[in-house]
This record gives C-alpha cells, structure tokens and sequence, in this order.
C-alpha cells in the first residue's frame, strides 16, 4: 500500500471512530470500484468522500465532485466531502458540502422542527435541550494529528 493510500486509510479511520463517538454507525465499505458508493457509510442520508491531501483546493473541488457522484451510486440524497486539515485534528476537518445541499438540509431541519414543535412540544424542548449540551461540549474523540 502506497504512503498517500495509507495516509487517507489513517483519515478514514479517525473520521468513522469520531462520528461512532456521536452514535453515528459509520463504517467504511469496501471498495466499487468506477460505481464507487463513497468512502464512509452509515451517515445516511449522506454519503461521504474523504480526502487527506496537502491542498486543501484540490481535496475539496475532487472531494466533493466525488461526493456528489457517489451519492447518487449508494442511492443517498446528500453527499458530503470530509477534507483533513493538515496539523490539524479530526474534528477540526472540513465537512464540504454544495451550496444546494446546504439549502435543502436546511429547509429540511427546520421543517423537522417546525413540525415537532407544534405536534410534540415536549418533546421538542428535550430536543432542544440536547442541542444545547451537545455544542456545549468539545468535540469528543478523534483528536490525533498528523
């Protein structure tokens, strides 16, 4: 195995035990070859790219590229590249997505909530609630640096 097939293997693996910290199943699947499905599953309704290169331009236009012609190979509505900031951890990674998918996903959020609100209050403040304690906290795991 190649130095760079090593390195983004490395990236991968710290992305889907961070994610895991947070209860996302993630896994990487094995390879598609030209009808490739992406690099981490789990996450649906995303499928993502990940990209470990020294510039950060190429690994976000070829990642998201990627991410939005894998996502419609594993039958995902969103595609999300995963971009590894060098020097830096994890969690401090870039997550690309498209200008239009951003907008859908967050049409998508607010109606959820809009919706959960109105037919379950309590429901929504527990909500609510767990949102809050989640961004109070540092980002749990996955915080090794190359």
């Amino acid at each position: 195995m190649s130095a760079a097939k090593r390195k983004g293997t490395a990236y991968e693996t710290l992305c889907v035990r961070a994610l895991r910290s947070f209860g996302v199943p993630a896994y990487r699947p094995a390879q598609e070859g030209f009808r490739d499905t992406g690099d981490l599953h789990g996450l649906s309704p995303w499928v993502a790219q990940n990209k470990s290169y020294r510039s950060w331009e190429e690994a976000i236009r070829l990642g998201l590229d990627g991410a939005e012609k894998q996502r419609l190979h594993a039958r995902e509505m969103y595609g999300v590249a995963f971009v590894k900031r060098v020097r830096r951890s994890v969690g401090e990674s870039y997550a690309v997505q498209t200008f239009a998918t951003w907008a859908r996903v967050y049409v998508r959020l607010r109606r959820a909530e809009a919706l959960l609100a109105e037919h379950a209050p309590e429901t929504f403040a527990t909500h609510m609630d767990a949102v809050r304690a989640e961004l109070a906290q540092p980002f749990p795991t996955g915080t090794e640096k190359d």
